[in-house]
């Protein structure tokens, strides 16, 4: 049974190795896994054209989850007559896109949501197709198969097939294989229970390769699952240390004071890998050390 996969790289604010998607063809049929963002389409489509792909022939999109790094175009690929695959708690989001769309404009601002991810579609209802856990679906000679696996947000799936999986944001985002791996913890469904058991999960699978849509390759599978679970013990572990202690009175400047301080642990871990200054701004853009710091603390505190 023959399958190729290919790394796009959708060069998020035009820096490299950032966000990904993934072509894959068996026999003949061709998909894609993770879109990326609405701002990225042009790239994604001059990627595709590199491998010799026009845009009609993708008949089916499988996105890990609906936020706007990994789905935002998916809209698109199904006004273009595209299967969109997804978690079934996802489906209603990506047919409507209004509150998700609402929720960045309030983070991110009108101006800050266009330039960073721009537009989200709604899909046609008839293209969208939400996956339960184990379901697969025929790809060429391949089945590609849907797992549950919550903790980033309660609508995710990975996908695999013959010893890959497509993890979305699940094993984390791991750039340039280097030794460190930050932990995908943006609000609001941060779960760290949830999370450790999803990657238990993965770790059962025995996949000789993982496919990080932050990003790319990994082939150390055991090890960098093994790690990922115990990182993600850390952040909640220290986070609800920080929270322990008696805040000052304006709740504002605690939590700024947490963000920093959620910044300044995770730089450390990175130096510890000897990553480079510029390694960390590219972390820094790719799951900021704030957002993920409110994600952490969030979720102590419900």
């Amino acid at each position: 049974m023959g399958m190729k996969i290919s790394v796009l790289d959708l060069r998020f604010q035009n820096v490299p190795g950032i966000i990904g998607a993934f072509l894959v063809e068996s026999d003949g049929e061709i998909a894609l896994i993770e879109t990326g963002p609405g701002s990225t389409l042009p790239t994604c489509l001059r990627a595709l054209a590199d491998h010799g792909v026009l845009p009609g022939q993708i008949r089916k999109i499988f996105v890990t989850h609906i936020h706007l790094d990994h789905a935002g175009a998916a809209g698109w690929w199904a006004q273009q007559g595209a299967t969109v695959y997804c978690h079934p708690a996802a489906a209603r989001h990506l047919i409507d896109p209004s509150r998700l769309m609402d929720s960045a404009r309030l983070v991110y601002g009108e101006d800050g949501l266009r330039s960073l991810w721009g537009e989200m579609l709604p899909a046609p209802a008839e293209r969208v197709c939400a996956l339960n856990d184990g379901e697969s679906v025929a790809l060429g000679s391949v089945q590609m198969t849907a797992w549950d696996t919550p903790g980033h947000a309660r609508h995710h799936h990975a996908f695999h097939t013959q010893g890959v999986c497509f993890t979305g944001d699940v094993a984390g985002v791991r750039l340039e294989n280097c030794g460190y791996t930050s932990v995908a913890a943006a609000p609001p469904q941060f779960d760290a229970a949830a999370y450790v058991a999803s990657v238990k999960r993965l770790q059962s699978g025995g996949f000789d390769e993982l496919y990080l849509t932050h990003f790319g390759s990994v082939r150390d599978v055991g090890s960098h699952l093994e790690n990922y679970a115990l990182r993600i013990g850390e952040v909640a572990d220290r986070m609800a240390d920080w929270l322990g202690e008696a805040p000052p009175g304006d709740a504002e400047d605690w939590h700024t004071q947490l963000r920093h301080r959620y910044h300044d642990a995770e730089f450390a871990s990175a130096k510890s890998a000897t990553i480079s200054d510029e390694l960390w701004a590219k972390y820094e853009l790719a799951n900021g050390t704030g957002m993920c710091a409110d994600g952490v603390r969030l979720s102590l505190e419900k």
